[in-house]
Formats: structure tokens, sequence, C-alpha cells
């Protein structure tokens, strides 16, 4: 039964826990949904549960069978009608977890999908930058309509921070800005009426949609992750216990959407001292053998008051 409790209004409030659950395989971010990518791991918080995180830990292993690692909690969502279909209010508190790629189970349609298929814009390794430039006509026709100059000026305030046209710096952490200036410009299929049909190259550009407002649950989560990875090293929960420096790079660039700088990349590792020689190689890599490394550990209680930085450094 959906835990509700009564407002002053008599309006049903229900609390609902929702998971954004990431790993990384072959250089490719990828994120844990149900209902053939249409919604993210959710259920109700019940009375039974023990807490707010055993609740998810709970949902997430019954709908997907896929145990949780590293989980904190990420924000509660209480707008007005953000669930379709609910009488009520529904307040749904979420939470960013981290883990490996590993099979689920298909009985609630449960499926990894690539976090860049919601977000194409956003991968500037490949197809973003022509994803945002298919994006920039629709956006500047929402500033033109503004209803007075003010408006206006605030439309192409918001557009030329969020989106950087005309050669300005591109901000990976601001996807849930980006995300909500579509929403808010009629764009994304969520905010559009039933029925409204846009230009194929444009559908392409604004990704797939998702029930209710999960597809900005996902973005807070994505922007979390991106600030996160460049202060702690929260990268490590999604590497195999040992990897080589090339795959730590690729992780870290999927993450982000953008390349980086391979010699910068590597010095500022080595400057931060997060991880040591296995004293092993592999040759999966094509060419000559790569050494293995792994993430100390200890570094953690080494640097527990100053933080540790992964470097985000970008390609030249």
């Amino acid at each position: 039964m959906l835990d509700e409790r009564i407002d002053r209004d008599g309006v049903a409030v229900a609390a609902e826990l929702t998971a954004v659950i990431v790993a990384v395989t072959d250089g490719q971010p990828i994120v844990l949904t149900i209902e053939k990518g249409l919604a993210l791991p959710s259920g109700p918080f019940q009375p039974d549960h023990r807490s707010l995180q055993a609740g998810l830990r709970a949902w997430v292993e019954t709908q997907t069978h896929h145990p949780l690692g590293y989980v904190e909690q990420l924000y509660t969502f209480a707008d007005q009608g953000r669930k379709q279909g609910s009488a009520g209010r529904v307040v749904s508190v979420s939470y960013l977890g981290l883990t490996r790629e590993a099979p689920v189970v298909r009985g609630w349609d449960a499926e990894w999908q690539p976090w860049y298929r919601f977000f194409p814009w956003e991968d500037f390794r490949g197809p973003g930058a022509a994803a945002t430039a298919v994006l920039m006509p629709a956006l500047r026709d929402w500033v033109s309509s503004a209803p007075d100059p003010a408006e206006q000026r605030d439309r192409e305030r918001r557009v030329r921070v969020t989106f950087g046209p005309d050669g300005q710096r591109w901000n990976e952490e601001m996807i849930l800005q980006r995300y909500e200036t579509l929403w808010e410009a009629g764009l994304v299929t969520e905010s559009r009426p039933v029925g409204a049909m846009l230009p194929d190259s444009l559908a392409v550009a604004l990704g797939c949609p998702m029930r209710h407002d999960h597809r900005r649950i996902l973005a807070t989560g994505i922007a979390r992750l991106r600030a996160k990875i460049k202060y702690r090293p929260v990268v490590f929960e999604l590497m195999p216990e040992a990897f080589t420096l090339l795959q730590l790079q690729r992780t870290v660039e999927a993450l982000a959407g953008r390349l980086l700088h391979k010699q910068n990349f590597r010095r500022l590792i080595d400057q931060q001292a997060l991880v040591e020689e296995t004293g092993g190689v592999t040759t999966e890599t094509g060419g000559r053998p790569a050494k293995l490394f792994r993430f100390r550990r200890e570094v953690l209680a080494e640097r527990q008051v100053v933080g540790t930085k992964l470097p985000l450094v970008r390609a030249v």
C-alpha cells in the first residue's frame, strides 16, 4: 500500500523512492531503468521499510534483481502534478547509486540504457555538438516569441548561459538547467501537448522521453555525478578492481561527455596519487601490453579533510 499522509487542505501526500543507478561499460555511461527505458526504478516508501535507503534498496532489487553498492541521497522532488495519474501529491526522495553492469530481471522490463539516449546533446565526444546545433534554431524561436522585452532578455540570457552558443564555454554540470530550458520552451515530449509533432531531426536531437519527471531526476543525478568526480574519487566505484589508465580516462570522459588531454590527465592522476600499479599487464588494448592499476583506498583516509580531486581537464 502506498504510504500516504493528508496535508492541511485534505490532499493525500504519498512518499516515493526513486533510484538513479549508473554504471559505465565499454566507455558508455548507462542507467538502470524499468518499463523498457520509460522510468527509473521506484516505489512507495512503506511502513515496513526500516529507512528510506533500505526501502530504495528493496525496490531496486525487487524490480531489477540488481544489488546496490554505493548510494547517496540525491534530491527531494515535490512539485505539484509531478506524477501523472496520481490523485494526490507525490513527494519523491531520489538517490544516486554507482555500480558495475550486471544482468537484470525482466519482470518489470528492467534494462540498462545509455544515458545519452535521453540527453544526446550532452555527449560532446560524438553527437553532442551536432544535436546542440539542431536545437539552437528552436531555442531562438522560443526566445523571439517572448511576450515582452524583459522576458525575451531573460530567455536569451538563459540560452546563452546554459547552451553556450557562439563559442561560449559549455559547462557540463548544467545538464539539469539545459533540460529545464528545453522543457519550458515546450520542446521535450514531457512538456508538449499530447500528439504534438516535431521535425524528425529535432525529435532525435531532443532524446527519448521518460514517464512523469523521471528524465528531470536523471538529469539531476548526472549533474551531481559530473560535479562530484572533480573533487571526490567516486569514479572508482564504477571501475573494475584492476584497470588501465586509458580505461580510467575513458570512464571519466564518458561521464563528462568530454574528451580529455591524455598527458595532462595522467600527470594530474600521478600528482593526486590516486592509483598504484598492480604489477600486472593486459593485452586487451590491442597494442603493446598496458600496465594495470588499482585505486588506493587509503587515499580516502589520507585526504578526509581536504578532499581528493579527480582531474577533469579538457582536450586541447
